[in-house]
Parts: C-alpha cells; sequence; structure tokens
C-alpha cells in the first residue's frame, strides 16, 4: 500500500562526521563551499572522496533573463525622462503618458518576479 508522500532514498546518508576547527578556518571553509555553491557537507564530501569540489553553476532561468532584459529596457527610458526633467524641461501630455505606461510595465515585472520566486 502506497502511503503517499516523499519516496526513501535508497542510500541515505545517516552518519555523522563532526570537525573541529578555528572561528577562521570555519569561515575560510563555508566561503569556499559557498563559492563552489554548494552545502558545507557536501564540499566535505566530494573533497574527502574525490579530492576536489566540483563548482556548481547557477543557470539563470529564460524568465529571468527576460526580466532582467525588461528592467534594462524600462531604466533606459526612465534615465532619459530624468535627465530632461533635470534639464527643467517639462513633460508633453505623450511623454507623461508614456511615464504612466513605463510605471505600470514596472508593477506588473515585480510582481511577475515575486510571482516566479514563489
Amino acid at each position: 500500500m502506497n502511503k503517499g508522500g516523499r519516496p526513501k532514498k535508497e542510500n541515505k546518508r545517516s552518519q555523522q562526521l563532526a570537525v573541529m576547527c578555528t572561528t577562521s578556518e570555519r569561515k575560510i571553509i563555508e566561503d569556499k563551499a559557498k563559492l563552489a555553491n554548494v552545502s558545507i557537507s557536501q564540499f566535505f564530501r566530494e573533497l574527502a572522496l574525490q579530492g576536489q569540489v566540483d563548482r556548481k553553476i547557477k543557470v539563470l532561468p529564460k524568465e529571468v533573463l527576460l526580466f532582467t532584459a525588461n528592467l534594462n529596457h524600462l531604466a533606459a527610458n526612465m534615465n532619459q525622462i530624468a535627465k530632461k526633467r533635470n534639464q527643467n524641461d517639462e513633460l508633453n501630455a505623450i511623454e507623461r503618458a508614456g511615464l504612466i505606461v513605463l510605471s505600470n510595465e514596472v508593477k506588473k515585472l515585480a510582481a511577475d518576479i515575486k510571482y516566479f520566486l514563489k
């Protein structure tokens, strides 16, 4: 009978090793594990078993890259508007409408990012 839930691991890691170190050594170990983008446990395990730690490269999803591109485009447009305002030029009706559109796009992107990160 299947109870549901997460399947049991065939080769569960149930043994614990303790390593004594100084505060500065701990910081160095934590930094090296973070640089390799792995947990401290995985860092030690790979170092002990393989003699080296393979760095995990984080690949950004396509959606995040699209968000970044959109934000860069919006930032460029807002920069142009800010430059015009800093030169004491008044915005015409079309520019004010464009600013409202940009503002709404930024709000939508922020909402999309929050949704994506859930």
